[in-house]
């Protein structure tokens, strides 16, 4: 009778499982649908005052013209999920980086191209091969191509944060969460051809191996997240935290010590070598002259750069004090990106004592985001910390906080999804 009770509680809780994943299945869906037709109606019903003048460079970077010499983006077809840094996945995916359609950095033989990663738009130029018996153009069809790549990965990162919060939250946490992403004020990226969609899903995908001691699966994932975002590199943090905690350093320690007695201590040594993964791909990248380009170009043209605490500190500054400022659209973009700062780093320490590797990179992954150089975009890199979602997801145990903050994100995020609709700035 034991036997069998026991049976019956490992079956529902098989089934409430499943049940789960499909009504996270079904949520991706629904949203998928409901956010592209949001854009299409979005355009079609309303017409923005041009140019934004949230910064001082979008003021001629928005106009009525601004697109008409960038050919990647002036395709109809799916021309509401593309814009900014589309452009260069496209051309990336169609040509390659050496695009003469693509605009170079002045002075410089190099193309704008060379400050994106290689493996979303070689992904896409993948996904667009089958996707040619459709018979649209080559932008179509890459842009058809980028939108599911987006939103595939989106739909692996929901299925791993509920993977990652029904232990503590159970099945309907793991659902809030997974649905907190989706409709995360910056959560429109998803679905755009912007590379935040494959590279959640590849980084949360990760950490989800990670708690399942898959550490060889994780290794791969994490080198394919670096060479998504130069941001994946940081997943070496929840990646050697299990070989620390553990010891097998000081196991290999103690081996070596006797290495002609009890030979390499090789299971220690494959922990060590899969934890630095991510760097070790980082480091193939970076040294190569795709890498090098990308240095020179993202230092150059678009003013960013590793650990650049005196620009970050003086653009940041100088951002603080636009939200008091006569520019009532730049005080409004800003007091959106300070919440997304604040939010990133509170949750990952609040996270930090039951997810203490996944905390620790999400950490990492906003404070490089806010000392690379220009203040702009913080809401949109903080999608990469799951304790965001986790944390907000332990909130909304509460239902006045879950129904609150879903009004706030869904508002804010249609806000921002009808800007980049329009090509205005939306982070």
């Amino acid at each position: 009778m034991k036997k069998i009770a026991a049976w019956l509680k490992t079956t529902a809780r098989e089934l409430g499982t499943k049940s789960a994943v499909r009504n996270v299945f079904f949520l991706w869906l629904a949203w998928v649908f409901i956010l592209i037709g949001f854009q299409a109606l979005a355009s079609a019903r309303l017409r923005p005052e041009r140019p934004d003048r949230v910064q001082e460079w979008t003021v001629t970077e928005t106009t009525a013209t601004a697109q008409n010499d960038k050919v990647y983006l002036i395709e109809p077809f799916l021309n509401d999920q593309v814009c900014w840094d589309s452009e260069f996945y496209l051309s990336i995916a169609l040509v390659g980086y050496d695009d003469p359609l693509v605009r170079q950095v002045p002075n410089t033989d190099l193309s704008l191209n060379y400050a994106f990663m290689p493996l979303y738009p070689h992904v896409i130029r993948l996904v667009a091969w089958p996707l040619r018996v459709l018979g649209l153009t080559p932008i179509a069809t890459a842009s058809l191509a980028g939108v599911i790549v987006s939103t595939l990965g989106t739909l692996a990162a929901m299925l791993s944060l509920y993977d990652l919060a029904r232990e503590e939250l159970g099945d309907a946490g793991g659902i809030r969460a997974a649905f907190y992403l989706i409709v995360f004020p910056s959560g429109f990226f998803l679905a755009q051809v912007y590379t935040e969609g494959l590279f959640v899903g590849l980084a949360f995908t990760c950490l989800a191996m990670i708690r399942r001691r898959k550490l060889a699966w994780a290794a791969l994932l994490a080198a394919l997240a670096t060479w998504t975002k130069a941001a994946g590199a940081a997943l070496m943090i929840p990646l050697a935290l299990p070989w620390i905690r553990n010891g097998d350093w000081m196991e290999l320690d103690m081996e070596w010590r006797q290495l002609y007695f009890k030979g390499i201590p090789w299971k220690s040594l494959w922990k060590a070598l899969i934890s630095l993964a991510p760097l070790v791909a980082f480091a193939v990248w970076r040294f190569s002259y795709w890498g090098t380009a990308f240095s020179r170009v993202e230092e150059l043209f678009f003013g960013r750069g590793f650990l650049s605490l005196g620009v970050s500190y003086y653009t940041w500054r100088q951002a603080f004090w636009s939200l008091f400022g006569p520019n009532p659209q730049a005080a409004a973009y800003y007091a959106v990106e300070f919440g997304a700062i604040v939010l990133g780093i509170g949750a990952c320490l609040a996270t930090w004592r039951r997810y203490p590797g996944l905390s620790a990179y999400g950490l990492a992954v906003v404070l490089l985001s806010l000392s690379s150089g220009p203040a702009q975009g913080m809401h949109r890199y903080v999608l990469s910390a799951p304790s965001v979602f986790l944390f907000l997801g332990r909130l909304g145990k509460h239902p006045t906080f879950d129904r609150a903050w879903s009004i706030i994100s869904v508002l804010i995020m249609g806000l921002f999804a009808m800007m980049f609709t329009y090509d205005m700035w939306a982070g």
